[in-house]
């Protein structure tokens, strides 16, 4: 039938064959390699009592062991427990212990963060007072400077008016010498 269908779809008589044989021998080696790997029932069953037997004896020596062995690992498993329990108990004493230690060094950094802020409030209140005063020497420096200087500027001021005061005079005087001379000369040309 195969032989048929590829003669069908264009494939010679000798073609399909082979393909076919081809086919054939590969189906029938890999059955006989699946074949290999299985087991009979018979073979099964002789497994399965092997493997129950075995189980009986297994059997046997865990009761034998029970009653030996077992007795000397419960004896064992408490002293493993007695130890557990004391290294537990040390285990938690070092824990107390430490934690007081971190709890004081912790108190010690407290206390000495506390004084190191205190000593610089300190420093930054000398630093405050030190800058007040030298606002205050600056501020009377500064007034002082400006009483000089509305000092000067008074003097300055005084002095200008007197010299205003003496170029008047001055200029008056100039003025009636230069009448004076003027009606001089007008009298005698007249």
């Amino acid at each position: 039938a195969l032989v048929c269908l590829l003669e069908e779809n264009g494939f010679t008589t000798q073609q399909s064959e082979v393909i076919v044989s081809a086919l054939v021998k590969i189906m029938n080696t890999n059955l006989d390699m699946i074949y290999k790997d299985m087991v009979t029932k018979v073979q099964q069953e002789i497994a399965l009592q092997q493997v129950m037997s075995h189980i009986g004896g297994v059997k046997k020596d865990m009761i034998i062991l029970e009653k030996s062995e077992f007795s000397a690992l419960r004896s064992e498993n408490e002293k493993i427990k007695l130890e557990l329990q004391q290294i537990k108990k040390q285990v938690t004493d070092e824990i107390t212990k430490v934690h007081a230690d971190n709890k004081l060094n912790l108190n010690l950094e407290k206390s000495r963060v506390k004084e190191l802020y205190s000593q610089n409030e300190r420093k930054l209140l000398e630093m405050r007072t030190e800058i007040v005063e030298l606002h205050a020497q600056q501020d009377r420096a500064l007034t002082q400077t400006d009483r000089k200087i509305d000092t000067e500027v008074a003097d300055l001021k005084t002095m200008l008016e007197s010299h205003k005061l003496d170029n008047i005079k001055y200029l008056a005087g100039s003025v009636f010498t230069c009448l004076t001379v003027a009606l001089g000369f007008y009298r005698l040309w007249i």
